[in-house]
């Protein structure tokens, strides 16, 4: 053992220990090859020549504070205005990839109407900016309604793209291809902006905003302030509406009316918040346009919205959209609610746009005066129902729908007893009869958009909205027509 020792120690005296001057050209030599490590991992990292997978890192911002601007995420062209946070991609919802949970005709309904001209689609200058963005909401409980229009300059923070005009809200989810795309980026804006649930939304071209019009035969309007408007793509002279009359105007004019920015008196004119009240004030003029020419619309709505689907977006069903339609019909005008975000609200300023933009004209919002109607808009004002206190029956009896039940078992008499038992609990039966189908689960067939019924069948008896077939027909003779399957015949509350 210890010669071993001796041995180990003879070697270690013949190893040199390094000088300092050595130690010192290491040291340097090794930094250097960090640095040079570090220099070439940034610069690839940070390549911009070619297009390369990934996304590019923090470090890698220019001086305008753009992380590459190139390309997007998708290593695509993508616009000057907006960009994601660093090393993710932006999280939104996604309305147009899954649809939200059918309607159950109960609760309140809030849609955001989106505008848009796609002639900047069709020339290839990218994704159009949403020329209207409006809020409809529907409390069926109280059947009161409101209007919230947002001027397209209002300055808000765009989720994952930091702050810019509300309307590049929907160009930045289209041209990023974001999950939703640009109706769930304005979807996702609108609701951190005003801090409202919004389930649905509708987008409509220009184009197929005028033909909606000339399918129900013009909409009426009556102007608050002169206006002189030209129409789309047209070089003639413009027509002048004076205020206080009511005009009955076609597609091509109602189209002008609404997107008209300035009034023809400059001294009076507000701009973006004129235009906000012309387009709510088209919107109810098409709704009372519907009302009085409903039977005759009724049986053009599948063939016309089959022919004009390519303008019209929306991620809720045709027949959920009928539903919301019949029950507008219901309330009355002086139950609708209507709002403009407008200069009390908001304060208007010039700044520098993002990203190396020019100067724009904007609006600051004032949150305590905003939130002040947003709160007139969305609480309803209305006597509220026995379903609010929790009385779902009370409220189906007072509603009075008409319903016929139809036997669609091989189950003697469950229609009858069915029907009897309906009655006892304060339900207007009309008919009882054996269905021409079998089904082994019971479903409902949806007339006129009765929502309290709905509601209450589909909790007494299980059923989901799947079940719930919508044939509108205002000829129809009942509200409702339950066919008992064998779900309900082999188990129900029934005595």
């Amino acid at each position: 053992m210890g010669n071993k020792i001796v041995e180990i120690s003879k070697f270690n005296n013949k190893i040199k220990k390094p000088t300092a001057t050595q130690l010192i050209t290491w040291g340097v030599g090794l930094a250097a090859a960090i640095a040079l490590f570090l220099f070439a991992r940034n610069f690839t990292a940070c390549w911009r020549l070619t297009s390369l997978p990934g996304v590019p890192p923090q470090n890698c911002a220019l001086g305008d504070g753009s992380i590459n601007p190139q390309t997007n995420l998708t290593g695509t062209n993508a616009p000057g205005v907006g960009t994601p946070s660093v090393g993710t991609t932006p999280t939104v919802s996604a309305p147009m990839v899954e649809l939200p949970p059918p309607w159950d005709g109960a609760t309140r309904v809030t849609v955001l109407i989106i505008g848009l001209d796609y002639r900047d689609w069709e020339t290839g200058t990218g994704a159009p900016r949403s020329d209207t963005m409006m809020l409809l909401t529907i409390d069926p409980l109280t059947k009161t309604a409101g209007m919230l229009s947002i001027p397209r300059d209002m300055w808000v923070n765009i989720p994952d793209f930091g702050y810019n005009r509300i309307n590049t809200a929907y160009s930045l989810g289209e041209s990023w291809k974001l999950p939703g795309g640009g109706p769930g980026l304005a979807m996702k804006t609108v609701e951190e902006f005003l801090g409202v649930p919004i389930q649905y939304y509708a987008q409509v071209d220009f184009h197929t905003f005028e033909r909606i019009i000339d399918e129900i035969g013009g909409v009426s309007v009556t102007p608050l302030k002169t206006v002189a408007v030209d129409r789309l793509g047209e070089n003639d002279i413009p027509v002048t509406l004076e205020a206080g009359i009511m005009y009955a105007l076609p597609g091509d004019l109602a189209l002008a009316y609404a997107r008209t920015r300035h009034t023809k008196d400059a001294s009076e004119d507000l701009g973006d918040i004129d235009r906000a009240m012309r387009q709510q004030d088209v919107i109810l003029g098409i709704r009372q346009r519907v009302l009085n020419y409903w039977p005759e619309l009724v049986p053009k709505i599948y063939p016309l919205y089959q022919e004009l689907s390519s303008g019209i977006h929306m991620n809720m069903t045709l027949e959920d959209a009928l539903r919301l339609a019949l029950l507008a019909r219901e309330i009355d005008l002086k139950d609708i609610n209507t709002g403009v975000i407008d200069f009390h609200m908001a304060i208007p300023i010039t700044l520098t746009l993002p990203n190396g933009g020019g100067p724009a004209d904007v609006l600051k919002p004032i949150p305590d005066q905003i939130r002040l109607l947003r709160d007139q808009i969305f609480t309803s004002s209305g006597a509220l129902s026995p379903m609010a206190s929790g009385d779902p029956t009370q409220l189906m009896q007072a509603e009075g729908s008409r319903v016929a039940v139809l036997n669609g078992t091989y189950t003697e008499g469950i229609a009858v007893r069915t029907a009897d038992y309906f009655k006892s609990q304060g339900m207007n039966i009309t008919s009882t009869d054996n269905s021409g189908d079998k089904v082994a689960v019971t479903v409902l067939v949806d007339h006129s958009g009765k929502p309290y019924l709905l509601k209450y069948l589909m909790a007494v008896m299980n059923i989901g909205s799947s079940q719930v077939r919508t044939r509108f027909d205002p000829d129809s003779v009942t509200d409702v027509d339950i066919i008992i399957g064998d779900d309900w015949a082999y188990k129900n509350p029934m005595p």
